[in-house]
């Protein structure tokens, strides 16, 4: 009794004397953050001071912006909540479309916010913005520390919140509060904030098995909330049980594994169409881990795809999402591991001997060897000087299966959705449904960082190239072994494509004129290679793979082939009324 007393004694932490800079460092340290990633300034540098002893790296970039792309992918790939930070004002707002973008991928993150200082809040003093009301509506939510005494306390609440809603979270501290004493107790995170969510409603997950059990034609949607929760291995097993074809959500192709016979490819924009013609006729959908986003479930290639009828089973964490843009017949609110293992569970026993349907299997192998056929024919089109689709095809032929692989927003990054198969998770990066440019580079950096030993490559078009290349310096001082693919076809070519289609070929601020590439990536210190023949793309991948070293490929391919419009949902034919642009009108052309 006297010993187990003692133990309780023990394990009872006492508060410790701590500055707050100590505090919030310490708590990063309890969250195993390994990297911070922003530009050093004034407002923070109390705190920064303590990071080399902390065990903590702190990555500086060139713009802000890319801090949070790296944050972002860094924890799509390690499952570990990214951290950025930048100075009061304009460091911290030239965070705002990655944290936005960050948002809508749902990636747990933790903006460290220094602002004015609290005696000179509304001032309108250096450096001075309401960074909170900035931040309001790209967050899950924006903490503020008001009393030194709550900093540490403030900084859990923040991680707690960004894990459970999966998100970015402001940590709003006054430059100032760096400063002083405290008493507080650095805690573990199980002592505050809990990982696991469980099965769900087990009503629900009844009523799902029971359609599953009784569906003729049933068909799977994989997205991140699956390969967050680690159960890409339980999804297939219930593919196998129901012979169901198994599809990825928008951008997330390593949900699944490709190279399984049931695996039918992404759905979504430049998606597979076996995917897509296989999800027409299905009768239930089982969504694990996805919202069913509303872009990423439109028509493609003039396939409205996306089942009117089909029973949907929907499985997501955030009750926010279960029936926002497709009507469900079972939505269950659970972690997709979890609720997952269970339908599993149950389907073993409600269908003990299920067999496979082997003519499904094979009709599902037929559109799967079809749309390859399709991939490789429209590949294999020449191009000048190289067609885009073929230098995708080359570029994923060459890489190892370890590969992770970002891409950006525009033609040929979106193209590539149809040509990028992943077996593994945590290897697809995608700029998704925020749809901002420069997003790849700094990701691929975040994501090497996170997995120092796979290969890592980035797929840019030369428009969004201009907003990420000074990033090779922080590559290069860094060394981080980053592959950088720029398609180089000399202009923004989704919006040119919009121009071809509804504009008459009229082209304003769509062509681009730049230097060459690979020659200002040498002066930045990095390999740089101009490639103009598809056959010189998988040599260059060798070498730089086993140099190691940040890399940049400027890969010159055709403008004139290009993807369908991004948004021809929202485009219309133009029309024009006044007299001095009447030769613009659509019914003008070709008089």
């Amino acid at each position: 009794m006297v010993k187990q007393t003692e133990e309780m004694k023990m394990s009872v932490r006492q508060k410790q004397k701590m500055t707050p800079s100590e505090a919030i460092v310490e708590t990063l340290v309890a969250e195993n953050i390994k990297e911070v990633y922003g530009i050093v300034g004034s407002a923070f540098m109390d705190m920064l001071d303590l990071f080399p002893a902390a065990g903590i790296r702190f990555i500086p970039v060139r713009h802000e912006q890319s801090a949070g792309h790296m944050a972002d992918a860094y924890e799509r790939v390690s499952g570990t909540a990214g951290v950025i930070v930048g100075q009061n004002g304009p460091g911290v707002t030239n965070m705002v479309t990655s944290v936005a973008a960050a948002n809508q991928a749902h990636s747990p993150m933790v903006v460290i916010s220094p602002s004015a200082g609290t005696n000179s809040i509304g001032l309108d003093g250096f450096q001075e913005a309401n960074q909170v009301s900035i931040f309001q509506d790209i967050t899950k939510e924006t903490v503020r520390v008001t009393n030194v005494n709550r900093v540490a306390d403030n900084l859990r609440t923040a991680f707690r919140i960004a894990y459970a809603e999966r998100g970015p979270v402001l940590f709003d501290i006054p430059r100032d509060l760096f400063y002083g004493e405290l008493e507080d107790v650095i805690l573990k995170p199980n002592q505050y904030r809990v990982d696991k969510r469980g099965i769900g409603d087990q009503n629900s997950i009844e009523k799902a098995v029971e359609l599953l059990k009784n569906a003729k034609k049933p068909v799977i949607i994989s997205g991140r909330g699956t390969v967050d929760a680690g159960g890409v291995d339980t999804v297939v097993n219930i593919a196998e049980h129901l012979t169901a074809p198994a599809s990825t959500a928008y951008m997330h192709n390593d949900a699944f594994p490709a190279d399984h016979p049931l695996a039918v490819g992404p759905i979504g924009y430049m998606g597979s169409k076996a995917a897509m013609y296989t999800l027409k006729e299905a009768d239930v959908v089982l969504a694990v881990g996805t919202r069913l986003s509303q872009f990423g479930t439109l028509p493609c290639y003039d396939i409205d795809y996306f089942p009117k009828n089909a029973k949907i089973i929907q499985i997501d964490i955030n009750p926010r999402q279960i029936g926002r843009t497709h009507p469900v017949e079972v939505g269950i609110i659970g972690d997709a591991k979890a609720a997952s293992d269970e339908i599993y569970r149950q389907l073993q026993s409600a269908l003990p001997s299920s067999e496979k349907d082997t003519g499904r299997m094979q009709v599902v192998g037929n559109r799967k060897k079809e749309w390859e056929q399709e991939l490789i024919d429209l590949a294999m089109e020449d191009g000048n000087p190289i067609n885009p689709r073929r230098a995708l095809l080359e570029l994923t032929k060459a890489m190892p299966e370890n590969s992770i692989v970002s891409t950006d927003i525009g033609n040929v990054s979106s193209t590539a959705n149809a040509y990028l198969k992943f077996n593994h998770p945590r290897r697809h990066i995608a700029a998704l449904t925020f749809g901002n440019t420069g997003f790849a580079y700094p990701a691929a950096l975040g994501a090497q960082l996170a997995d120092t030993d796979a290969p890592v490559f980035a797929i840019i078009g030369d428009g969004a190239w201009g907003m990420s290349l000074h990033e090779v310096s922080t590559a290069v001082e860094q060394n981080i072994p980053v592959v950088a693919c720029v398609f180089n076809n000399k202009s923004w070519a989704a919006e040119k494509k919009n121009q071809v289609d509804f504009y008459d070929d009229r082209y304003v601020g769509s062509d681009i004129s730049a230097p060459e590439f690979a020659e200002v990536a040498k002066s930045m210190g990095a390999l740089g290679y101009t490639i103009e023949k598809a056959e010189d793309i998988a040599p260059v991948i060798k070498e730089v793979l086993e140099k190691r070293k940040p890399a940049v490929l400027n890969i010159y391919v055709d403008g004139t082939q290009l993807a369908p419009p991004f948004r021809k949902d929202a485009l219309k034919m133009p029309t024009r009324f006044l007299d001095k642009y009447k030769h613009l009108d659509f019914n003008e052309w070709g008089k």
